[in-house]
């Protein structure tokens, strides 16, 4: 049924009542669209084992605008027509397409949220205001029947959208360049123009044990691609899957200087998210050698998250020592024996990395293991004896901070033999 087809509802009523029962809706409004909110996606976002602001963000301020909006129509006695609706629904109906957001589940979270709106009207009605009660209700449900069309309109174009295989064919572009392959076809195909020279990005999210992991991933690459795309001011490649990937920034020598946009990339991503992000860049190279750069990315945004290391960005500067600790060689495996009569030992192995915090601050540390200080020195002693480094000295204590770290990045079986006595 088209906007301007009559619908099978009463007349305007003349809205004389002071205040009228569209005025009284409109005043109360931002009460009642947080709960018209809470009962329809607010409560679908639980159920579905996503973070309780993952629609707030996007859906909340649509719903206060439209609503707004559409009670304005209604007191001015005419239709809210399919155009106007879809300025405020299509957007967020895209982005909840992008996700992949099941369209079945978000009808039924627009039903719940109606319902409660409607229940609004008949609870604030009086028994005078019959005939502009059955207005409002009618002119409401022509709403939320537009809103269904439009949704379901949107929700089809995404689905089939140009825009969706070419980011597909970027996709594939940049894991053609990142495996050292031909890619003059595929960037043709993906209708980008390819760098000289790029900076490999390795992102790492932190993983989540969570049902809704797919949604969620969807909506991080939906978040990443308009990130890049303001960061570059083009169209960026990636292989982000929603945890991990590589991006292509094109560069335009191999010092690339601008790294506050790649600190502000990491902290936007974490912000975003809700968890800890970690960027790790590689080198700045030419084509041919992006294997290795963006290994080299990958391996540095990994040994950050490894390690604890707070959530943030990573070049080879800040993670030198760690990363050269993870070469494979006798001098790590000799670093490693070191540490190694301490693993079937974890309140020495707690002791030790107590001791590298704080130093010479043996109180400090004792207190962190809820432990008397005599203890907490009986165990550095034991440390001591049991691998035949001292960790009270400054050098050998970088030393064990260095075994630690490996033991860390590489796991040693727990040795057998009787447990030692705390």
């Amino acid at each position: 049924m088209g906007d301007n087809e009559a619908m099978c509802a009463a007349p305007a009523p003349a809205l004389s009542s002071s205040p009228s029962l569209v005025a009284r809706m409109r005043t109360r409004w931002p009460q009642i669209a947080q709960r018209m909110f809470d009962a329809g996606l607010g409560r679908t976002a639980s159920d579905a084992d996503l973070p309780p602001e993952h629609f707030a963000a996007e859906v909340l301020p649509t719903i206060h605008a439209c609503g707004h909006a559409v009670l304005h129509a209604v007191g001015e006695g005419r239709e809210y027509t399919r155009a106007e609706v879809a300025e405020f629904v299509v957007p967020v109906a895209e982005r909840h397409a992008e996700d992949r957001f099941p369209l079945p589940t978000l009808l039924a979270a627009m039903h719940q949220s109606a319902k409660y709106v409607l229940a609004e009207v008949l609870s604030l009605a009086e028994p005078t205001e019959a005939a502009e009660r059955d207005f409002v209700i009618s002119r409401l449900m022509d709403f939320l029947m537009h809103t269904n069309i439009v949704v379901v309109e949107t929700y089809t174009e995404v689905q089939h959208s140009v825009h969706n295989a070419a980011r597909e064919a970027r996709r594939e572009l940049c894991s053609a360049l990142l495996r050292g392959l031909a890619a003059n076809e595929l960037a043709a195909r993906a209708d980008t123009s390819l760098a000289d020279r790029y900076t490999p990005l390795a992102i790492h999210i932190s993983p989540e044990a969570t049902s809704a992991a797919s949604l969620l991933a969807h909506r991080r690459i939906r978040v990443l691609h308009r990130m890049l795309d303001r960061l570059t001011d083009s169209t960026t490649l990636a292989t982000f899957d929603g945890f991990t990937g590589i991006v292509l920034i094109p560069s335009t020598d191999s010092a690339d200087p601008d790294l506050a946009r790649y600190r502000t990339l990491a902290a936007e991503l974490a912000e975003q998210f809700g968890t800890k992000a970690y960027v790790g860049q590689g080198r700045a190279v030419l084509r041919a050698g992006l294997p290795a750069a963006s290994e080299e990315a990958t391996e540095l945004a990994a040994l950050a998250r490894l390690l604890g290391r707070p959530s943030g960005y990573y070049r080879l500067d800040d993670l030198v020592l760690e990363f050269q600790l993870t070469r494979p060689g006798p001098a790590r495996d000799n670093l490693a024996d070191r540490i190694s009569p301490l693993l079937p030992k974890p309140h020495l192995l707690e002791a030790l990395e107590a001791h590298l915090r704080h130093g010479s601050d043996r109180k400090s540390a004792a207190a962190e293991l809820q432990v008397h200080p005599n203890t907490f020195t009986y165990r550095l002693r034991r440390v001591c004896e049991l691998t035949g480094v001292d960790p009270t000295d400054p050098a050998n204590s970088r030393l064990l901070a260095a075994a630690l770290t490996i033991h860390r990045l590489f796991p040693l079986a727990t040795g057998a033999g009787e447990p030692e006595p705390s």
